[in-house]
């Protein structure tokens, strides 16, 4: 496949550097901003048209009220959670609330946590959850002064209570639809109020998922749904190793395709253009394209891991350096070592890629599950020759994503853009679709990583020393993120989680090697602590072997200056029944990590048949991830993550041969099935801390729970992912 460099655009730039004042005012604890509609007025509102309080809530006449949501939902329950965030401070009927995408405009719906709009690293919750109580708050205000004005009565004797505004003395009572188009009127209150959390009335609680009956009964909307007037499908023929280029294609037999209109030649490929899926498919079967690949990736899988086994043998740049860890490896009484194996891993979302774009002379209009409107917005514009504000975005719902459709390349955005282009402005519009087998073959995967380690324990097995050295591509160089994220030399994305080991370890140190190889590479559901959980926890386990200590004890023994792991951790161990005995055959194992300031502890429990074979039974979940805003989508999303944790540690990986994937789709590339799902339990901490992210950090503890489990049970160490289907006897 032909891979674009990231286009360094001046918006892009721009959000660049938003997000190093957004860095940095977070790091000095300012108070989040809150932006109105343009000059701090609230929008104008239209006869019998929803009426726009701000930028976040429209409220129709008939009391319907519909939140305007920064971030994609994807299946991780977003539109839900901030919809209760702003619900709550409004005082909403909660059987009224709606939510829908917002347009792509940076300027009112940043994510803050980046400086440009868009959703990735479990951010939504946290960043927006001042935001939303504002303005949730500040729309009640105006509600509240316009019911004030219209009843001739003081503000402060007005109540709200589910939608419904109240005056005592008087008995007037309005709901908010009656009121909605007054309260736009209302210039915002420039400071307000918001609610004490003892007075919650929908955060912490059970709610309803907004988008769980349109869901069920087939009315989402996804992009692969989008139908409009003469819309057609196309299909990308792309090289079949990454770094290679049309040479030349003979489109005739294509075009003789019954429903095809089009064949037209892009940068990442040659597209056909036709009436549907089925002609856009057979026309692409049946074109013949000539491949340059010589400036192709050519490895295989095993020939760039042997290369990251040599790498691993040398000092690499230093990520974390405290004490001295090679001293203390030197004056080991007792020294354990041990290396680590990660493959490649694919996203493989439910809906795989796709996008419909429209595009006219001056104007370009966008339909997708977007996750990054802002660089996809510019991008967009870059490949047309246009301003980012001739671009619109339709946010649809995505089935699925887990990073992959937020790149800095807008790669299947910009593709389908491209084939627009070719195809020609002013033609009906076009869905460029991506079929499973594209999407697993079609780049941007997590990294190929390895991993070494090395322990010292001293006479009286007290861990003295810690050295890891992490070795694999980076996925931010070369990229807008690099200069924020990337310090001298290091991607914070390789090593966190291992950089950032709270366990008690004098002397400790962490270094990295990053590679470079021709295989795109992308964020995966939890980035970096999808295999430094892994290394680190099993690890500990087989430092705890060594040193004849509980795993468990050893745990608590370390972390006993970090109460919040230390929460997870024994809450988890005393749900599963740590140490209580358990059917002949199974085996417990334990893993604690922290991911998106979020902190998870999970106890695995497996069972060993004779013939060899094994299933996970239960795990059990512990997550403090701050105050919980809605505990039944927390609970999903940590199912969620363990069950996408565990098909990768089963079967999950990517591998090379020639330079080529070797996989295509999911009898191959399997996921997890739902004969293979434990029975899972999620216990929440309670917090008064801000919320955190859920989407991510139930997944990274998964795996090493379940490979230490596997080591209890046999006693074998268990260092690559994905594990053995059946384990031999020792």
């Amino acid at each position: 496949m032909t891979m674009q460099k990231p286009i360094q655009s001046q918006t892009i730039q721009a959000s660049r550097r938003r997000f190093l004042q957004g860095s940095a005012a977070a790091a000095a604890g300012l108070v989040v901003g809150f932006q109105f509609a343009p000059a701090g007025k609230a929008f104008a509102a239209s006869a019998k048209a929803p009426a726009a309080l701000n930028a976040f809530v429209r409220i129709a006449p008939d009391g319907t009220v519909t939140v305007y949501a920064k971030h994609l939902e994807m299946g991780q329950g977003s539109y839900t959670g901030l919809a209760t965030i702003l619900a709550e401070e409004l005082d909403a009927d909660w059987s009224k609330v709606r939510a829908t995408g917002a347009p792509a405009d940076a300027k009112l719906y940043a994510n803050l946590a980046f400086g440009m709009q868009g959703t990735g690293g479990s951010t939504a919750m946290a960043n927006s959850y001042d935001q939303l109580r504002q303005a949730g708050a500040t729309a009640r205000a105006m509600l509240v002064q316009a019911a004030a004005e219209a009843w001739k009565v003081p503000a402060a004797e007005i109540t709200v209570a589910k939608g419904v505004l109240s005056h005592a003395g008087s008995g007037r009572k309005a709901g908010f639809g009656e009121m909605a188009e007054r309260a736009a009127r209302q210039t915002p209150p420039a400071n307000v109020t918001l609610k004490d959390p003892a007075r919650f009335n929908l955060i912490g609680k059970r709610a309803p998922r907004l988008d769980a009956r349109s869901k069920a009964d087939g009315t989402a909307q996804f992009t692969i749904d989008v139908k409009l007037p003469g819309l057609l499908t196309a299909l990308v023929a792309r090289p079949p190793r990454f770094g290679g280029k049309v040479k030349g294609f003979d489109a005739s037999a294509a075009k003789a395709v019954p429903g095809v209109v089009d064949v037209v030649q892009v940068p990442t490929g040659v597209a056909v253009i036709a009436k549907g899926f089925w002609a856009a498919s057979k026309g692409r079967e049946a074109l013949q394209v000539e491949w340059e690949l010589s400036g192709a990736e050519s490895r295989g899988s095993d020939e760039l891991l042997a290369a990251y086994r040599d790498l691993a043998k040398q000092p690499g740049l230093p990520a974390r350096r405290e004490g001295d860890a090679a001293a203390a490896l030197g004056q080991a009484a007792k020294l354990v070592e041990a290396s680590y194996d990660f493959p490649y891993l694919a996203h493989a979302p439910m809906e795989p890629l796709d996008c419909v774009v429209r595009l006219g002379s001056d104007a370009c209009e966008i339909w997708a599950g977007d996750q990054f409107q802002t660089v996809d917005q510019a991008n967009a514009a870059h490949v047309l020759g246009f301003k980012p504000e001739q671009v619109s975005i339709n946010t649809l719902y995505a089935g699925g994503s887990f990073g992959r459709r937020a790149n800095t390349q807008s790669d299947y955005v910009t593709e389908a853009v491209q084939v627009a282009k070719a195809f020609g402005a002013g033609k009906p519009p076009v869905k460029v679709m991506w079929t499973r087998e594209d999407d697993i073959r079609g780049g941007f995967y997590r990294p190929l990583y390895h991993h070494a380690l090395a322990a010292a324990l001293d006479a009286k097995g007290e861990l003295i020393g810690w050295r890891h050295r992490i070795v694999g591509q980076s996925i931010i160089a070369g990229t807008p993120f690099e200069p924020v994220m990337v310090k001298d030399g290091v991607d914070g994305t390789s090593v966190e989680g291992a950089a950032n080991l709270p366990y008690a370890i004098p002397n400790l140190g962490v270094e990295l090697h990053t590679t470079k190889a021709g295989v795109p590479v992308l964020w995966w559901r939890s980035v970096g602590s999808t295999h430094t959980a892994f290394a680190t926890e099993v690890f500990l386990d087989e430092i705890a072997a060594a040193a004849g200590q509980d795993p468990l004890a050893l745990r608590r023994k370390l972390l006993a200056k970090h109460p919040r792991h230390l929460g997870v951790l024994n809450l988890a161990a005393e749900k599963a029944g740590w140490g209580k005995p358990l059917p002949k055959g199974w085996a417990r194992g334990i893993a604690v990590h922290e991911s998106f300031s979020s902190y998870v502890a999970e106890v695995a429990e497996i069972s060993l048949k004779p013939d060899g074979s094994w299933r996970v039974e239960r795990v059990v979940a512990a997550v403090d991830c701050g105050r919980p805003i809605n505990p039944e989508i927390i609970r999903a999303q940590v199912e969620g993550g363990i069950g996408y944790g565990l098909a990768a540690a089963l079967s999950g990986a990517i591998t090379l041969a020639g330079g080529e994937v070797q996989q295509s789709n999911f009898h191959d590339y399997e996921v997890l099935r739902i004969d293979q799902m434990p029975k899972v339990e999620v216990h929440i901490v309670p917090s008064t801390e801000k919320p955190t992210g859920i989407g991510e950090p139930g997944l990274p503890p998964l795996a090493p729970a379940v490979a230490n489990a596997l080591m209890a049970a046999t006693g074998q160490r268990f260092r690559a992912l994905p594990l053995p289907a059946t384990i031999k006897s020792a």
